[in-house]
């Protein structure tokens, strides 16, 4: 079963259409009501809902790091700075990885975008 994906608030809602579009499963922060929250409880909120949480806010990043290193569940991360990587791409890599990847295998782990 593809993975589905959480996306906070800093993602583009362009990538969001586009991936609905190649049928990829989003949820977004904003259409959950949790637009306002802070980094730690939208990463909470994506891994109770069992999605991994896409973002391009470096904050949220680091907190993903902090957790790994802790040993803290989460239920995976998928990362794209702002300034280095074109929406068409985000929507390619992130299709990619919800139907090359398990829930599973995403589990606790960050991934990078672009993908090469």
């Amino acid at each position: 079963m593809p993975l589905a994906f959480y996306f906070d608030h800093h993602a583009p809602a362009a990538i969001a259409r586009g991936l609905r579009l190649r049928g990829v499963d989003v949820v977004t922060a904003f259409e959950d009501g949790y637009d306002q929250q802070d980094d730690e409880a939208i990463l909470l909120r994506a891994t109770s809902l069992g999605r991994v949480l896409f973002t391009q806010d470096e904050d949220l990043l680091a907190l993903a790091h902090r957790y790994q290193a802790s040993g803290k569940h989460f239920a995976g991360v998928v990362y794209a700075h702002q300034m280095r990587v074109y929406i068409g791409a985000c929507i390619r890599d992130l299709e990619i990885i919800s139907k090359a990847s398990s829930t599973e295998e995403m589990s606790g782990h960050v991934e990078f975008l672009p993908l090469y």
